[in-house]
């Protein structure tokens, strides 16, 4: 597939409020139905997608949000795991049609709370989901390993060094070798403005009594299609983490893409925007309730 030009990619920002009264934004680019973009982790709107949104925006109108605190987004000090699968809901049911929503790492484990909420959501694809329940002593020992780091970087005010640490741990060395020195180090930037929201989010995950919503039960709930999309090269937790989706989610199927890893949005961005296209054409638009 040809790479495509974006369409006016700065021109209009949609908006919506959380439930708490918190703004959430994003950018809106392209042409054609809907597709809700869900950044993980570091990430933010205002940069993750780069790679991605030029093999997207000629078939989607593209809405790239960013989670409260980040990006064009409202402030907020409550960054639980409930109150920003409020944000996807709310703004996701603000475009006011039937939205596509793709979300990538922990932005894929929170469009799958928010499609258990809303029937706003037509399809989703989640690219390596977060999935705490697939998560094994070793995986998680190793978690936990890479967060004390990322916190004594930020402790130190080396806060590209922390994101780049973390975005190494979830990254394959081929991953890592083969992508533009200058892109990583514009994404390691970006990640780095974002890393101490990171940080609190973790923590806040210590302190939640709630279900997640990848247990068996929740993910149950799930009445839209959802493809789940993984790297060939990528570590057992994501595989086992896409499985175990698939496996609770009436409607689903898995697809891999080979010669990538974790980071298959900004490494593979035409193989995983090719999946993407193919699974949201085929999937039918549900009738809103």
């Amino acid at each position: 597939m040809d790479k495509p030009t974006q369409s006016n990619p700065d021109e209009e920002i949609h908006r919506a409020v959380s439930d708490d009264g918190t703004e959430i934004a994003g950018r809106v680019h392209g042409e054609g139905p809907p597709l809700v973009l869900v950044h993980g982790a570091m990430g933010d709107g205002e940069f993750v997608w780069d790679q991605l949104l030029p093999f997207l925006t000629d078939r989607f109108t593209c809405y790239t949000m960013s989670m409260r605190s980040r990006g064009l987004s409202g402030h907020s000090a409550d960054l639980s795991t409930e109150r920003r699968i409020q944000d996807v809901t709310a703004f996701v049911e603000n475009v006011g049609e039937p939205v596509g929503l793709l979300g990538w790492s922990q932005g894929g484990q929170l469009a799958l709370g928010a499609a258990e909420r809303t029937d706003a959501v037509s399809a989703l694809a989640a690219y390596e989901p977060a999935v705490v329940e697939a998560i094994n002593e070793e995986e998680f020992a190793q978690f936990t390993d890479t967060i004390t780091r990322v916190s004594e970087l930020v402790a130190e005010d080396r806060p590209a060094d922390a994101a780049r640490t973390f975005i190494e741990w979830v990254s394959t060395e081929d991953e890592m070798d083969e992508m533009d020195d200058a892109m990583i180090a514009d994404f390691v930037e970006g990640c780095a403005a974002n890393v101490h929201l990171f940080l609190q989010e973790v923590e806040e995950l210590n302190k939640e009594e709630k279900t997640s919503p990848t247990e068996a039960s929740e993910l149950a709930k799930i009445a839209a299609p959802v493809l789940l999309l993984q790297g060939g090269q990528s570590d057992p937790w994501f595989i086992d983490g896409n499985h175990h989706v698939a496996e609770h989610v009436t409607d689903s199927q898995v697809s891999k893409i080979d010669g990538t890893g974790h980071t298959g949005p900004i490494h593979t961005p035409e193989a995983v925007a090719d999946e993407v296209r193919q699974f949201f054409t085929a999937a039918p638009e549900p009738p809103r309730s």
